[in-house]
């Protein structure tokens, strides 16, 4: 048992009003479309957490499905759930702050997620060899997910934090993700069109590693994209190319798992991926 302010509390009747009595409630964002809301909270020793609360009934379904799914899967990328309390008849979780900006913003006069001056317009500018190397720790979670058995649901720009001082991403809301593979049960799952396959919208459909496949080639082919248009492919050609058999319409037809795409995209990435970390051009490689 511990006296922790927060991690020590395992049932309050409202959140924010204690929050506000535990800590300084620096953040406290509307609710999202998923039916959370999510607040940050700096306590007296300086420590800042990441507080995520069900609203209805549904959010409390996939916030539930998410803390399942963070105590099987574990990366340095993705940032945990450490804690749960009830709120009321449902609950909140607890995660460690990240600094970071969303890959996404609302705009619809500039198209999805590409604000002038907004987070994604300036990452997809940064030096191509960045952008590689935050999609490398990306894939690279994705190789534990794999690994725990698990499928991508729900994965698009926004559930990427990317902290822009230390070009570092981190992961969050990754709630729908679930063991696979499973059945589609309704008439679509939720996400992004952006980023969704084929099988993704249709009740009956069987998801599994091919999606999960798909999804990250879409995240490939729109952040290493200069705009929303696809227009402006900043890869190689041998990158592309990858892409396209990942993102292939029939599933028989793309990377059977995502080992076997990461291994082709490292391929045709050369191999080693810059230190994010290390000064461009004069870094030290990573394996």
């Amino acid at each position: 048992m511990t006296d922790h302010p927060l991690l020590g509390t395992y049932e309050v009747p409202a959140l924010e009003p204690f929050l506000a009595r535990i800590g300084e409630l620096f953040a406290a964002g509307p609710a999202h479309d998923s039916g959370c809301r999510t607040y940050g909270v700096r306590l007296p020793d300086g420590a800042r957490w990441a507080v995520k609360e069900a609203l209805t009934d549904a959010a409390q379904r996939s916030l539930d499905r998410g803390w399942a799914f963070h105590q099987a899967v574990q990366h340095p990328v993705i940032v945990p759930q450490v804690h749960r309390l009830r709120v009321g008849e449902r609950s909140a979780v607890v995660l460690p702050w990240r600094d970071g900006e969303s890959l996404y913003h609302r705009a619809p006069a500039a198209g999805p997620g590409q604000r002038p001056g907004g987070a994604l317009a300036r990452f997809r500018a940064l030096p191509v060899a960045r952008v590689l190397a935050a999609l490398d720790l990306i894939l690279e979670a994705h190789l534990a997910v794999e690994r725990a058995g698990h499928v991508a649901v729900d994965f698009y720009d926004g559930a990427v934090l990317y902290d822009f001082a230390t070009h570092t991403p981190h992961l969050i809301d990754l709630d729908e993700y679930r063991r696979g593979p499973f059945v589609v049960q309704e008439d679509r799952l939720p996400g992004s069109r952006r980023f969704m396959a084929p099988e993704e919208w249709v009740r009956g459909a069987i998801i599994d590693a091919r999606t999960t496949v798909f999804t990250l080639g879409r995240t490939a082919r729109l952040l290493l994209d200069a705009g929303d248009e696809e227009r402006a492919w900043r890869g190689t050609p041998r990158q592309r190319a990858v892409i396209t058999r990942a993102t292939c319409a029939d599933p028989p037809h793309r990377h059977a798992s995502v080992r076997q795409f990461v291994g082709e995209w490292r391929q045709a990435c050369d191999g080693p991926v810059i230190d994010p970390h290390a000064p461009l051009g004069r870094g030290e490689l990573m394996h």
